[in-house]
């Protein structure tokens, strides 16, 4: 293949993404692969699902059109995360087929926004097992390649560790589910201080995916959210970043401020319509425009 485009910021590297067949992890894969990235990602949905669009081969063939000026490729892999087994022989495919393993973006993610007794143990383990366990074994698999990388990255699609009940009394074991994934990358970016970077990343406002249009408040909410790229685009600027940053819970629209962005109306739904919040946000974040740099939060002790 002849590429005649400059290298990207992601020229040469290699991306393992959990889910990544639609909305936001979708969104991630493409951003990277424009950047210049090879991308694998790891998800169950290999056939046309009647309620939800795309699948591990029509995703690959979007990744790879995003990435096709620096050449880059997409790898599907069929995979559930929570079988530890499968990612083990997944993750050596991915190594296997691009020689190499730079960077893993835990993005596979179950949601069930329902009080105590209305969460069967079944859906409970769902959610913890994608959520907190998934993104514990695709890190882990992937590790050893990691430790082998320039700069190598950890990158988890979770919240901002903000302990307010209001985050909790609905949904218990969503939010326990979803804060153990933030609890995992605070553990990294300590554990692997100076040699990995661990990061979080949560969009402000909630996003047009298939969740958002089937689970949470369908067209009415979607026409208040912003698309996908604006998470593709700010985990793209994470991930072109050194290793020294590392241990941020940080906010998609800024990150992207930080890197100069200053319309954001390109990324909404509906351009100038009043925009929802996402769960999880702090009530006191700054706006892009007030934030001065500031790309989140940053645990004291790093």
């Amino acid at each position: 293949m002849t590429v005649d485009a400059a290298p990207g910021p992601l020229a040469g590297r290699t991306i393992v993404l959990s889910g990544g067949s639609r909305g936001i992890g979708l969104a991630i894969a493409c951003a990277c692969a424009a950047g210049g990235a090879n991308v694998a990602i790891l998800a169950k949905t290999a056939a046309p699902h009647p309620k939800l669009p795309g699948t591990i081969h029509s995703a690959a063939a979007e990744i790879e059109a995003s990435g096709r000026a620096h050449g880059a490729r997409a790898l599907p892999v069929l995979c559930d995360i929570r079988d530890a087994d499968a990612v083990t022989e997944a993750v050596a495919q991915v190594a296997e087929a691009f020689g190499r393993i730079d960077a893993v973006v835990n993005n596979a993610s179950a949601i069930s926004l329902t009080p105590t007794a209305e969460t069967d143990v079944k859906r409970f383990d769902l959610m913890t097992g994608v959520n907190s366990r998934g993104s514990f074994v695709v890190t882990r698999a992937c590790l050893p390649h990691l430790m082998q990388a320039e700069a190598p990255h950890i990158l988890t699609i979770s919240p901002p560790l903000d302990l307010r009940p209001r985050w909790f009394g609905g949904h218990p074991a969503y939010s326990l589910a979803k804060y153990g994934m933030s609890l995992l990358a605070l553990g990294w970016a300590a554990e692997f201080t100076g040699r990995i970077a661990s990061n979080c990343l949560w969009p402000r406002t909630t996003i047009d995916t298939a969740a958002v249009r089937n689970l949470l408040g369908g067209a009415e909410l979607a026409a208040r959210s912003r698309i996908p790229a604006i998470m593709g685009d700010a985990a793209a600027a994470i991930l072109a970043r050194p290793v020294s940053f590392s241990g941020w819970f940080l906010l998609d629209d800024l990150v992207l401020a930080a890197e100069g962005v200053r319309d954001f109306d390109a990324y909404a739904v509906e351009p100038g319509g009043l925009l929802a919040p996402d769960f999880f946000v702090p009530a006191d974040a700054p706006s892009p425009d007030e934030a001065e740099g500031m790309q989140g939060w940053r645990a004291p002790r790093l």
